[in-house]
């Protein structure tokens, strides 16, 4: 059995990127996408979400380079926020403060969230994972996401640029640390995320190679499509031209009779 959930991210970037993910919501491609609670078209993406109950939506967790909720909350850049790690400085209470605050902006405007990430993956570190997912627990929510990609899906992906190549083999080694912390606190997860190494270059010949070799299990592919409109230009995002790309080769891929799309809210119930 191949199960697969499809996500786009930032949901409620920018005008564009609520439009892509609603039209592949529509075409039958997307089933999930995570919400960005803080971001300029935020509302806009509340109002998609709730008029398409179909969609699937998760928190998108926002512990670097955005808007926190809570005045002068967790929000260090990305430099900053690696440095603390290998400090040991990370504030667990502020992350959690800013994760429950986050998660319950959206669950107050009327949302059933069916499971949380985060921007770039920040919970892939233990520091940041279990105040994460004390806040989600807080608020209902059982499913997150696994961020990191197995070998045979790095393998096809021979076009991903060899910084991210290597980034994606480095950080595997806590995988199995975050395994542990996903069982300890109850949550449920995929077997693996694929994609993470095609973030910036997923087009159709990308895609259709993922999916040929993907295996028995339940994974998730990591998209980000959207329209490269003045808006995304202004948003502070180094995906610009390839969202683009990503939303055609979304568009035009082919049902396959071999693998099952879900959303998390199925994931979470079995």
């Amino acid at each position: 059995m191949r199960r697969l959930i499809i996500n786009g991210d930032d949901f409620g970037l920018t005008h564009g990127i609520n439009r892509a993910i609603a039209e592949l919501h529509q075409a039958g491609v997307l089933t999930s996408a995570t919400l960005m609670a803080r971001e300029k078209a935020a509302d806009e993406a509340i109002e998609i979400a709730i008029a398409t109950p179909s969609l699937g939506v998760g928190c998108h967790v926002v512990l670097v380079d955005g808007e926190p909720v809570l005045p002068g909350g967790f929000q260090p850049t990305m430099g900053a926020f690696l440095r603390r790690v290998i400090a040991s400085g990370i504030d667990s209470a502020a992350i959690e403060a800013e994760a429950g605050a986050q998660i319950d902006l959206l669950q107050s405007r009327g949302l059933t969230l069916t499971h949380v990430d985060t921007h770039k993956h920040t919970h892939m570190f233990p520091a940041a994972l279990r105040p994460l997912l004390r806040a989600a627990r807080k608020a209902g929510i059982r499913a997150v996401r696994n961020p990191f990609e197995p070998v045979w899906s790095q393998r096809a992906t021979p076009a991903a640029p060899r910084f991210r190549s290597f980034a994606v083999r480095l950080l595997r080694r806590l995988e199995p640390t975050f395994r542990r912390i996903v069982a300890e606190e109850g949550f449920t997860t995929t077997d693996g995320n694929i994609g993470i190494s095609a973030t910036g270059s997923l087009d159709s010949r990308t895609l259709s190679s993922l999916l040929g070799q993907l295996r028995p299990g339940t994974w998730e592919l990591v998209t980000h499509p959207g329209y490269n409109d003045s808006d995304l230009a202004h948003a502070g995002t180094r995906l610009l031209a390839s969202r683009n790309v990503e939303r055609e080769a979304l568009l035009a891929l082919q049902q396959r009779d071999d693998m099952e799309l879900i959303g998390f809210a199925e994931l979470a119930s079995g």
